[in-house]
């Protein structure tokens, strides 16, 4: 199948869970209200698009880059991003829901994520440097092994982070945020 290559187009209440993708460039694209719940977009190279609205549920993102996307107001439940082509990874999460996603061992530092919800997230070995975390909601993610130096964890809530297993050096969080990095002590914090 020959690969196309697409730039400046809109897409638009489009599904891609019945039709597929074709794969190839796709850049400076817009993808708005689009379902890729279960699609398979492996192959498929986004550079500079943003979706908005977009359904991306446990879709099969295996070799798939993201290069310099914008997710808006975005469902990526059980998206694999550590399947994904890692070189020039960089994404832009803002009002998205997250859960049960994997970012295991990806390099994704200044990665920024605004008002998301990111349960039970797979963060571990992702290097996540200056990642910043505002307004997020981290209940039950995974951080073992993660380069957290110089994130933004001030505004984040229901983070469990151990010290001890993580790589916080610079990393910034609020004194209401504290005793997400205690959690493994069992201890009570007034």
């Amino acid at each position: 199948m020959e690969k196309v290559y697409i730039v400046d187009k809109e897409y638009d209440t489009q599904s891609f869970a019945e039709q597929k993708l074709a794969e190839g460039d796709y850049e400076n694209c817009t993808f708005i209200n689009c379902d890729f719940s279960n699609a398979d977009i492996s192959g498929v190279n986004f550079i500079e698009c943003s979706f908005r609205g977009c359904n991306f549920s446990l879709v099969n993102s295996a070799n798939t880059a993201w290069r310099n996307i914008s997710f808006n107001d975005c469902k990526l439940l059980g998206v694999r991003f550590d399947q994904c082509k890692p070189l020039l990874f960089e994404v832009r999460f803002e009002k998205c829901l997250l859960n049960f996603s994997s970012f295991y061992k990806l390099k994704a530092k200044g990665t920024f994520f605004d008002d998301c919800v990111l349960h039970e997230v797979d963060f571990t070995e992702a290097n996540l440097t200056e990642a910043i975390f505002k307004d997020c909601d981290l209940a039950g993610s995974v951080f073992d092994e993660t380069n957290l130096e110089q994130a933004d964890f001030r505004t984040a809530l229901h983070y469990s982070i151990d010290p001890e297993l993580n790589r916080i050096k610079k990393a910034k969080f609020s004194s209401d945020g504290i005793a997400g990095l205690l959690d493994k002590y069992d201890i009570e914090i007034d």
